[in-house]
């Protein structure tokens, strides 16, 4: 097994309203990889017609930020219990969890489900208290709320000894420091790259992916989406589609992404601890596992 240092795998963990889309808008901006004129009556995660309409975040996102000849891929997380069964998919995603919380409301009932199943599966954390510049910001005391839910939860010391930063996504800017006004993002990034540890692979084992989102096209179908567990795979390459119920088909990969920036990139090939999007696969459901073709091995189903 080695340990990849050219990829970081983060859910990001947060109630409704807590800033998440504006931190995640902010951070892209900030990285230059889209104009403001491109968020006009739109933000980055909140895209799906339910979630407009609800005002939470249901479908995971996944966005990657390129910083420091690293790529951060973000994965979002539901915001309510509701969704529980993709919450448990989506953080199968995940080496580490951007946890989010509002430095005046302070943690909330819904962030309890979604945090504690991303302690449950072992998830590095860094707690962002954000919204420093409201006028009726505690940051300090909400910095000791969050400790206590971690603890409450069941967090082990090391969990619960998580690093925490300060920020203000709508003025732009990360600080160690409350009481000092920081000028950009790059203190949030630089602590999830020391913090959150690169994806353990082993690249050179059988293909296994399990599949945790899927997206659709018109023009290519259904287009499944996860991280690579371990080895392998290409365009062109023949695999076995591990299905419920013991069901075994054979299918053939026509086209292969990687998430960059707001969007998706065609690639050739991709290794173990990518999060990759499969197109050919006309039969695959969530909870499916893509396996090399003749070393067949099922990933435990979610």
């Amino acid at each position: 097994m080695q340990r990849r240092t050219d990829i970081r795998n983060i859910a990001i963990i947060a109630h409704v309203d807590h800033g998440k889309t504006t931190l995640v808008d902010c951070l892209l901006r900030q990285s230059g990889e889209f104009r403001a004129s491109q968020l006009v009556g739109e933000q980055i995660l909140d895209s799906n017609e339910l979630e407009r309409e609800r005002g939470i975040t249901i479908l995971a996102k996944n966005i990657a930020i390129p910083y420091r000849g690293v790529k951060i891929n973000l994965i979002d997380t539901p915001g309510h219990a509701d969704f529980g069964g993709e919450v448990e998919r989506v953080l199968r995603m995940a080496d580490g969890a951007l946890v989010l919380v509002d430095a005046a409301e302070g943690p909330m009932p819904q962030t309890r489900f979604v945090l504690s199943k991303a302690l449950e599966f072992g998830l590095k954390p860094v707690v962002v208290i954000n919204k420093i510049d409201r006028s009726d910001a505690r940051p300090d005391e909400v910095l000791n709320e969050t400790f206590e839910l971690f603890v409450e939860l069941g967090a082990d010391d090391a969990l619960a000894d998580f690093p925490y930063i300060f920020s203000s996504s709508r003025e732009g800017f990360a600080t160690h420091d409350f009481n000092e006004r920081g000028d950009s993002m790059q203190p949030l990034l630089d602590l999830v790259l020391e913090s959150v540890p690169g994806p353990e692979i082993d690249a050179e084992a059988p293909l296994q992916l399990l599949v945790t989102t899927l997206d659709w096209s018109e023009y290519v179908g259904r287009i499944a989406i996860g991280r690579i567990q371990s080895g392998r795979i290409a365009r062109g390459q023949r695999v076995a589609l591990l299905q419920a119920g013991d069901v075994e088909q054979p299918a053939k990969v026509s086209q292969l992404y990687v998430f960059a920036k707001l969007g998706r990139v065609e690639v050739e090939e991709a290794t173990a601890g990518d999060v990759v999007a499969v197109v050919g696969l006309e039969e695959v459901e969530i909870g499916d596992t893509i396996s090399d073709f003749e070393i067949r091995r099922p990933l435990p189903r979610l």
